[in-house]
């Protein structure tokens, strides 16, 4: 099982804690920290570092900010 967790480290109480063991009872677990705004440029790098990636988001973002958009019906897919 994967479970993200996003707070802020002033939340970080014995609520929290008591919340985990609630989920993953009598488990070892793993708990790893980053900044989130570290991890948001990390995945931005990665995505960018294709050309031909870096080349569609890059058009996509373009049509967004020009307001060329294509609504699509869900429900006729």
């Amino acid at each position: 099982m994967y479970t993200l967790y996003k707070i802020n480290s002033d939340d970080l109480n014995e609520n929290f804690i008591a919340a985990i063991k609630a989920q993953f009872p009598h488990q070892t677990i793993e708990i790893a920290i980053s900044e989130v705004t570290q991890v948001a440029q990390d995945e931005t790098a990665y995505l960018l570092s294709n050309p031909e990636n870096k080349e569609r988001l890059l058009a996509a973002i373009e049509q967004i900010e020009s307001n060329r958009l294509i609504d699509i019906d869900l429900e006729k897919l």
